[in-house]
């Protein structure tokens, strides 16, 4: 019995290793004439993504012959795989949700000691103290 596929997490698990692998070799795809206009998209052609992610993702090479009965459309079968989406404009939103989760993890920090102190924790701190210790230690004894 063949292990069942969850589905969305193939999704998720294609999406990652799509944008990891574009991200590392941005520098030179973005020079390749592959690039198409799908439903409002600007992305690579799916042959290229899914020739990309035949071989990052070896599960899936095991289910192609399947999904190619069911659409032999390339589009189609991007679609279906969650991956018709500007990969730019995808890793843009990625950073922007990394940024703004690290800011909200960052460590509080206790205020700086300011400078220019107020006359109020002045005149606090040159009061004189009456406890034994400050009055044994000035020498006057108890």
């Amino acid at each position: 019995m063949r292990p069942r596929v969850n589905i969305e997490q193939l999704r998720q698990s294609l999406k990652a290793k799509w944008l990891g692998y574009y991200r590392e070799n941005r520098h030179w795809l973005i020079r390749l004439g592959i690039w198409v206009n799908c439903d409002g998209q600007r992305r690579p052609a799916s042959g290229f993504i899914l020739a990309t992610l035949s071989i990052l993702e070896p599960q899936l090479t095991q289910m192609f012959p399947l999904v190619v009965e069911l659409s032999n459309n390339p589009d189609r079968i991007v679609a279906a795989l969650g991956l018709n989406f500007n990969p730019d404009a995808e890793l843009q939103t990625s950073e922007e949700s990394k940024s703004a989760a690290i800011a909200d993890k960052a460590v509080k920090m206790l205020p700086t000691r300011t400078a220019n102190p107020s006359p109020e924790m002045i005149s606090a701190k040159s009061k004189p103290v009456n406890q034994p210790a400050a009055i044994d230690e000035a020498c006057r004894g108890v």
